[in-house]
């Protein structure tokens, strides 16, 4: 059972920037339970509704806001913030697309494309494409707190937290974040209904979310950077079941990433049908990236996963 939060944040209480400067819309005690509902990342741009055509007008200035920030009375710099993320509560829907520009094969793949996928629920799975189902396991890509200056951008990660694309950052996670300004100032968006580690075409099953967490100030702990403690993955059995695999080798991590990637998609394509694109985007949401060797160097290994039980 879920502890009553003492506030609820608004969707319509965001903001677009990682930044000290920006008021909290809330004070909160140390160990309150705050509910915050989140737009998804387009900020409500993409809808139901949209199609292909549509990301050619999407305002990237109004991507990946944040809801919040909410301030906890007695967090000090040098302090750590723990997020214990008690709930998350998918919308009945989510988009994936290919945005021009975007991603890790982004020259490869220029042509854009939108997919709205029909979410089930928490669990479970969703059907991304016919005879594909993806496993469902909802969490916020986006959770920090003010970093020491700014404006910073919410689009790429740093140590105050952000946009970290972790999956395992699941209901029953506790996060800990490194407290830079007093009250911390947290703030949490860009659900994801399902993502596979690496997020490789830039987006997940984006979608709305009601995210429900505990924030603590711990005095007791130092850190400088995001560490979490994860719940049990909740598609355990399917994800470490049997999968195909395929490497990319070479020096550098990211071209070792790419050519793993470009060989899942290859894959795809020759056993199950998929046209490229459609496998890039299933490489985003159901593919696990994962370093498997590197320090024999000259060359290191990037291994993409991909769970056989997808395919039914």
């Amino acid at each position: 059972m879920i502890d009553t939060p003492s506030i609820h944040v608004a969707r319509e209480q965001n903001h677009l920037a990682w930044d000290p400067a920006i008021p909290p819309v809330a004070t909160v005690g140390s160990g309150d339970v705050v509910a915050f509902d989140c737009l998804d990342a387009s900020n409500g741009q993409l809808t139901t509704e949209s199609t292909t055509a549509d990301l050619a007008t999407l305002d990237f200035d109004r991507v990946d806001q944040v809801t919040g920030p909410v301030e906890v009375r007695g967090a000090d710099p040098g302090d750590t913030l723990q997020v214990d993320v008690l709930d998350l509560e998918p919308s009945d829907w989510g988009w994936t697309a290919n945005i021009a520009g975007f991603g890790l094969l982004a020259d490869e793949f220029p042509d854009q494309l939108y997919k709205v996928t029909a979410v089930p629920g928490r669990t479970g799975r969703a059907e991304f494409w016919p005879g594909v189902r993806v496993p469902l396991a909802p969490f916020c890509g986006e959770m920090g707190v003010a970093p020491a200056s700014g404006p910073l951008s919410t689009i790429p990660p740093d140590v105050h937290g952000g946009n970290m694309d972790t999956r395992h950052l699941v209901a029953g996670s506790t996060l800990f974040l490194p407290v830079f300004v007093p009250g911390a100032r947290f703030s949490i968006g860009d659900g994801h209904a399902t993502q596979g580690d690496g997020e490789v075409c830039g987006t997940a099953i984006e979608t709305p979310m009601h995210a429900t967490v505990r924030l603590t100030v711990r005095k007791d702990v130092r850190v400088t950077a995001p560490e979490f403690l994860a719940a049990a993955d909740p598609n355990a059995e399917l994800r470490s079941g049997p999968r195909y695999a395929t490497d990319g080798v070479g020096p550098d991590l990211m071209t070792a990433a790419r050519d793993a990637t470009r060989r899942m998609i290859d894959w795809m394509g020759r056993e199950h049908g998929l046209d490229p694109v459609r496998a890039y985007l299933l490489c985003s949401v159901a593919v696990d990236l994962r370093i498997s060797e590197i320090v024999d160097m000259p060359n290191v290994i990037v291994t993409a996963h991909c769970p056989l039980g997808i395919f039914d």
